[in-house]
């Protein structure tokens, strides 16, 4: 008796043959991949009333693949940005089916048919000062083992500019602690990239790593920043660790960190503080991992807007406010020469 079915059968060979043995996936990719289809499941079963042992492909549709992304938005409360990264992922699985089903060719197609969202250019950045940052790090404690790895953690999530998925990837071998000082980044795509550390995160990295005996070459490709059964952390494991130290923070300094703080604000924080020293936008860009350019222009937009709120609220209250008449009415010999000058 076939208990397997049909969409569990492609999507097994998506996820093991096609991403990673033919596309060369990252595991970022894999995994955001893999979460989107978990709620994929999770909205046929609990909206649509089919659980996941009785999905079959015909089930998926256009109509059906857009009541999702509609229920992501709606009732998950996610971004178009969000909504994009769900129906890519669902995308790159029917492109896949184009040639593995094509006797549902036409299924397939209505579906990459999908359009994605527009998403306005944001003109603000979410970031902390640099006086936000170090209020933040100095709630961390230092008289406990677990306290010196989350400051060690939240200090180089910040200095090196790193995604989280980047972070947590890292081993001791990918920190050079000796001139010049850097840490190599694995960013989106398998690419490769060098970002410099500054002299108190070098210090700070050597007592962690002495403490923890990561610098013994036996260990050197264990997780640099490991949970309590030894494994690398998660993407929710450093978002908990964030959040152990951002409430007392706002409470001491509210002015200083603001409602909603993620992992992503650090990275956000350093490049605008970069930008704000004068690094050149093409740095930021390589120190950040973009691929493009205008991807890192929107701190150079975010920074101009704030830059121009800043003026205009100093000056409001210097100007003084102009009468309702104009100078020439207010000047009688003005208003003579006027009459005169249209006779």
């Amino acid at each position: 008796m076939e208990t397997t079915t049909d969409l569990a059968k492609y999507l097994t060979r998506f996820f093991t043959e096609y991403l990673v043995g033919e596309r060369g996936a990252s595991p970022h990719t894999v995994r955001s991949y893999g979460n989107t289809f978990t709620l994929v499941l999770d909205y046929m079963a609990k909206v649509l009333g089919r659980p996941a042992d009785r999905l079959v492909l015909d089930h998926f549709t256009r109509e059906t693949v857009l009541g999702f992304l509609d229920w992501v938005q709606k009732d998950r409360k996610c971004s178009n940005s969000t909504r994009n990264q769900r129906l890519a992922a669902l995308h790159s699985f029917f492109g896949y089916m184009q040639y593995e089903d094509v006797k549902r060719l036409a299924q397939w197609q209505e579906i990459l048919s999908i359009k994605v969202k527009k998403q306005g250019k944001r003109s603000t950045v979410d970031h902390l000062s640099v006086e936000g940052v170090k209020h933040l790090l100095n709630q961390v404690p230092t008289d406990s083992k677990a306290g010196r790895r989350n400051l060690a953690l939240l200090a180089l999530l910040y200095d090196s500019g790193a995604r989280v998925v980047e972070l947590i990837g890292l081993t001791p071998s990918s920190l050079n602690l000796d001139r010049p000082y850097h840490v190599t980044l694995l960013g989106k795509g398998g690419k490769k990239r060098l970002v410099p550390l500054q002299d108190e995160q070098v210090n700070l990295l050597r007592s962690y790593l002495r403490e923890n005996r990561l610098n013994d070459p036996a260990f050197n490709r264990r997780p640099l920043f490991a949970n309590n059964r030894g494994t690398k952390l998660t993407n929710s494991g450093v978002s908990y660790i964030l959040k152990l130290y951002v409430h007392n923070a706002r409470i001491t300094r509210p002015d200083l960190i603001p409602e909603k703080i993620s992992p992503h604000t650090l990275r956000h924080s350093k490049a605008m503080h970069l930008l704000r020293s004068g690094v050149n936008l093409v740095y930021i860009r390589d120190i950040l991992g973009h691929v493009s350019i205008q991807t890192t222009e929107v701190y150079a937009r975010a920074d101009s807007k704030q830059k121009r709120e800043a003026l205009e609220a100093a000056y409001v209250d210097v100007i003084p406010t102009l009468a309702s008449e104009g100078s020439w009415e207010r000047d009688s010999k003005l208003r003579e020469w006027l009459r005169n000058f249209a006779k």
